[in-house]
């Protein structure tokens, strides 16, 4: 039997499928109960410039089913008046707590949480126990970054409401002051929220059938304010989206590949980086000796680069070591690398290279090409890279569709096991021979995976958690690997230029979740390969500085900086 949000979903369809323009379908969240949060994205919601005032439409926080109706009727209204469309470009979400909707009573969520109040939230991205809505619609409202915010609730006269809206606006409104009551609207209208800024709010409670009427006032009033008041936070992100990718590298690299300690991937990525930025900005020399200083105990013998249970993600710790040879001379650096590469030989047949899993996990793909790819450009064997594409070509993991699953065993198409995926192919066609026989094939898989991605992508540019569940949070790795695969692709050439805006979006994508000092927003934490979907919905999300995501940024930031520079 239908439940009260399936019939909800069922009128948003139709009403988005009878609106001039269209909405994109998009979901904002993921309920404990596994219900993704509807939204509607204006094609303007995220859009470098617009002329019309950038509105979201907020409705059905306490999940009442009046208040869901309230922000139905300004949905309605706002489709049917040409004015409205002319002036708001208008984003919705019309039922931010699904799961109380389909309670007998309101205001919780079912899950002993009450998503209508405890803003701003603290701690659980996205992976609250009884509260993920808050935490989910924070984040994605914070990031769309509308000029306003509208609320949309039931009650039996018209009230305005204002959390810092602009006083033209307000006052033409006669809206009242919100008081702080722990709500969305005044949390989110006040002090930097998601380290960006604050987004006005107004609160509109009105019987159902006196709002669309109160929506032809409200666009009377912006016909009035003219061109539209960009909210603080918008105002960051156009700021993070003007940096060049070499602005961004500069301070990614300020602040990530200081430490090797244990060696890891996490970490080896970034002295890979910053060498690479190095060479881009006149500074390399500088950075390797650094580098020297800090691997310096691991080659003197004085401590181990590796212990007895380290596998392929320690092992890529050492992505840099040809970089560094080739800085340096040293011939140590070359040396270690062969060594470790030597370690993917003598497998049996049919299955990968003896360090990685034997279910083919989407992490070995890079962790082996990176460290295989290098030993061949740097002895000139070709056997190297038959490991490698043996490994890529008998994975049988990836669909019809185009996208990977995180291993044979797990069925699930996790953002960054994507991204691992696009990067392992990109490192190994960044060694493979031109002329080596499985070049073709392996070309042609990867293509088909980029373009599922590309049409995996959320409307605001970003790839998700899972990749397939719109509502899971908007994760920055997966972004990042992908964007480099891409990236790498255009300018080696195995990827044509009708790629070109595909890696440039994911860019802007990517770069509005970098901060001024390396501070990165949503990278997944670490993860395992677990047969169970909510495992990977509940992955933790990681905000503030982080190696695993600034490091993988900052890849991304140096080599489109190379595409930039034709380099």
């Amino acid at each position: 039997m239908p439940t009260r949000y399936d019939e909800l979903a069922q009128r948003i369809d139709a009403m988005s499928a009878h609106t001039a323009p269209p909405w994109i379908q998009d979901a904002c969240g993921v309920t404990r109960r596994d219900t993704q949060i509807a939204s509607l994205v204006h094609i303007d919601a995220y859009a470098a410039e617009s002329d019309r005032h950038r509105v979201l439409l907020l409705g059905g926080l306490t999940g009442a089913p009046a208040d869901v109706e309230a922000a139905l009727s300004a949905m309605q209204a706002y489709a049917a008046s040409q004015r409205l469309r002319n002036r708001v470009a208008l984003s919705a979400i019309p039922c931010a707590n699904p799961d109380g909707l389909n309670l007998e009573a309101a205001p919780g969520n079912g899950s002993d949480g009450v998503p209508s109040v405890g803003y701003p939230p603290e701690g659980g991205f996205f992976n609250h126990d009884s509260d993920p809505e808050s935490r989910y619609l924070w984040r994605y409202v914070g990031f769309m970054a509308p000029d306003c915010v509208l609320e949309a609730l039931d009650g039996e006269s018209v009230i305005w409401e204002s959390a810092n809206a602009p006083d033209v606006v307000a006052s033409a409104l006669n809206a009242r002051p919100i008081s702080d009551d722990g709500g969305f609207l005044t949390a989110l209208a006040s002090g930097e929220p998601n380290g960006l800024g604050a987004v006005p709010g107004l609160r509109l409670t009105a019987p159902v059938d006196a709002i669309p009427a109160e929506m032809a006032r409200l666009a009377r009033v912006l016909d009035a304010v003219g061109a539209p008041t960009k909210s603080f936070a918008r105002a960051e992100l156009d700021s993070r989206r003007s940096r060049t990718p070499a602005d961004v590298a500069e301070r990614l690299a300020a602040h990530y590949g200081d430490t090797l300690d244990p060696v890891i991937y996490t970490q080896g990525v970034a002295l890979s980086g910053r060498l690479r930025f190095g060479a881009l900005s006149g500074t390399r020399g500088a950075y390797a000796d650094g580098i020297a200083q800090l691997v310096e105990p691991y080659l003197s013998g004085a401590k181990p680069w590796f212990t007895d249970s380290d596998g392929g993600a320690n092992y890529a710790g050492i992505v840099w070591a040809d970089e560094m040879f080739d800085a340096t001379g040293d011939s140590r650096y070359r040396d270690l690398l062969l060594e470790i590469a030597a370690l993917f030989r003598g497998g049996e047949i049919g299955q990968p290279p003896p360090p990685c899993d034997p279910d083919y996990r989407t992490e070995d793909m890079f962790f082996a090409g990176a460290i295989l790819g290098r030993a061949r450009s740097l002895t000139g064997d070709t056997s190297y890279m038959d490991i490698q594409t043996a490994f890529l070509l008998n994975a049988e993991i990836q669909d019809d569709g185009g996208l990977f699953k995180h291993c044979r065993s797990v069925p699930y198409y996790w953002g960054r096991g994507n991204g691992f995926a696009a990067l392992g192919y990109a490192e190994t066609l960044t060694h493979l021979p031109e002329d080596h026989a499985d070049r073709d094939a392996l070309i042609t898989q990867h293509t088909r995976h980029l373009e599922a991605l590309r049409d995996a992508r959320r409307p605001s540019g970003m790839l998700s958690q899972l990749l397939d569940m719109p509502g899971t949070y908007q994760e920055l790795t997966a972004t990042c690997m992908t964007g480099y695969a891409v990236a790498r692709g255009l300018r080696l050439g195995w990827l044509d230029g009708s790629w070109r805006a595909f890696a440039d979006d994911l860019w802007l994508a990517a770069s509005e979740r970098i901060g001024a000092d390396g501070e990165v927003v949503d990278g997944c934490t670490g993860t395992g390969a677990v047969n169970d979907r909510r495992f990977y919905i509940d992955r933790a999300a990681e905000f503030g500085r982080d190696e695993r995501t600034g490091n993988l940024a900052l890849w991304f930031a140096v080599e489109m900086e190379r595409l930039r520079r034709g380099v």
